[in-house]
């Protein structure tokens, strides 16, 4: 059986083995999560919540609300450079102005006043498998940081599964941190090498959302992002802040939708994804933004408008708001389809989820969703009001490829280049 490659980073990173055989379901081992979810699901009488439905309608020119891409262009400068395959940049919300980048090979570099910090933050490449789409693949701090010192990775181990862990920042020095005080929260059995999401981010609600891909070879083999026994192809969420006394590292929040499923995961938030790559919340609105990248035909980006829950956004039944398996005729009902979605080819292979820019700084910018693609050097915008299909609006031809957009503490917006080894800053020329 011939597989497609995988396109997570497409030119730009490794070619990847794709292994062509199809293996029985993955097992997933979280630290010390059983025991609360069981206690947490009897508590829980409520039914499973009835995801919003979706169709295939013909995308408009824009959405409901008042942001209007139209005719926008963007500025792409380089505010650092001299990164090793960054993939991730954040901010630790301390007040401190610094920004914070990924480097795949399992270094988190420090940005401070404009100049890359010398000396790594943390470097834990020797417990890491990196290359293709494996490495430390992402970053989030705890939103009480540095009163709560910890901070949060996605990454793949030796062995090539997934680890999510905790560290801890030094009280001494705000530049290290202490690669001694890992404390494991899941690890994630991947049966292929490929499509292992990455992203972890802290929403509104102070719980640790975490993004996983369907497990990788090519068309979900295994059926797992429609499988709710499988961490595989999800959004999860956790609640890190448990007791100290607890014997567990994280719990499974009480208002988590699939606690009174049978068989099912119950850290799981959404389903129905292929390979989330990067995942942002609007600060303003709460709403969540995903890039999923696609198989073949379709990249797609998709919103979980704050508040709902338990939706299935239609991999591998969908591709984007196409039929994949089966090729026609498939049954939509009860899916949520995406905000956009644009073809692979000339203009990209593999999108790059980003932000809803809030800089008031940036008046024209502010306000609309800023997204890219890991082969072209496209940049997007899109009106993120509404829910019907809407194309969006290339506002930049960067003469490069992303791998990551985040944000400042300010709102501004950066972007990270995986082959130029790039930290860019995003702003819209004035009138």
């Amino acid at each position: 059986m011939h597989l497609p490659p995988a396109r997570l980073f497409g030119k730009v990173m490794a070619a990847i083995l794709v292994a062509a055989a199809c293996s029985p379901a993955p097992s997933q081992s979280p630290s010390g999560a059983a025991a609360t979810a069981a206690a947490t699901a009897a508590a829980t009488a409520a039914a499973t919540p009835v995801p919003s439905a979706g169709g295939s309608a013909a995308p408009s020119a824009a959405g409901s609300g008042s942001f209007d891409p139209t005719g926008m262009t963007v500025d792409v400068a380089i505010a650092v450079d001299g990164f090793d395959s960054p993939l991730d940049v954040t901010n630790a919300g301390d007040g401190s102005g610094r920004l914070f980048v990924v480097e795949q090979a399992g270094r988190i570099r420090i940005v401070k006043d404009g100049t890359l910090v010398e000396r790594p933050f943390m470097d834990i490449t020797g417990r890491i498998a990196s290359g293709g789409e494996r490495g430390l693949l992402g970053l989030a701090f705890h939103p009480n940081y540095p009163a709560d010192p910890r901070f949060f990775v996605n990454y793949t181990d030796r062995h090539g599964n997934t680890v999510v862990s905790s560290f801890t920042g030094s009280t001494t020095d705000p530049d290290v941190a202490h690669p001694d005080s890992e404390t494991l929260l899941m690890r994630i059995i991947q049966p292929f090498p490929n499509h292992n999401g990455g992203a972890v981010e802290f929403g509104p609600d102070g719980m640790l959302y975490i993004a996983t891909g369907d497990g990788g070879s090519g068309g979900d083999p295994q059926g797992n992002g429609q499988r709710l026994d499988t961490y595989l192809g999800k959004i999860l969420r956790i609640d890190v802040d448990v007791a100290a006394a607890s014997a567990t590292a994280y719990e499974v929040p009480a208002d988590n939708p699939f606690l009174a499923t049978a068989g099912a995961k119950p850290e799981i938030w959404q389903y129905g994804l292929r390979n989330p790559w990067r995942m942002r919340f609007d600060r303003v609105t709460g709403d969540l933004w995903i890039g999923d990248v696609g198989q073949n035909a379709w990249e797609e980006i998709d919103v979980v408008r704050a508040g709902k829950k338990g939706l299935d956004y239609g991999w591998n039944i969908m591709e984007a708001s196409h039929c994949f398996k089966p090729s026609t005729g498939c049954d939509q009902t009860g899916l949520t389809l995406p905000v956009a979605e644009y073809v692979n080819g000339d203009v990209g292979c593999a999108v790059i989820g980003g932000v809803v820019v809030r800089d008031p700084s940036q008046e024209r910018l502010n306000g609309g969703y800023l997204f890219g693609d890991a082969c072209s050097d496209n940049l997007w915008l899109l009106d993120p009001a509404g829910d019907n299909l809407r194309k969006a609006v290339i506002v930049a031809k960067m003469g490069r490829s992303l791998s990551s957009i985040g944000e400042a503490e300010d709102g501004s917006v950066y972007a990270t280049s995986l082959g130029s080894g790039e930290l860019l800053r995003i702003s819209a020329p004035a009138r």
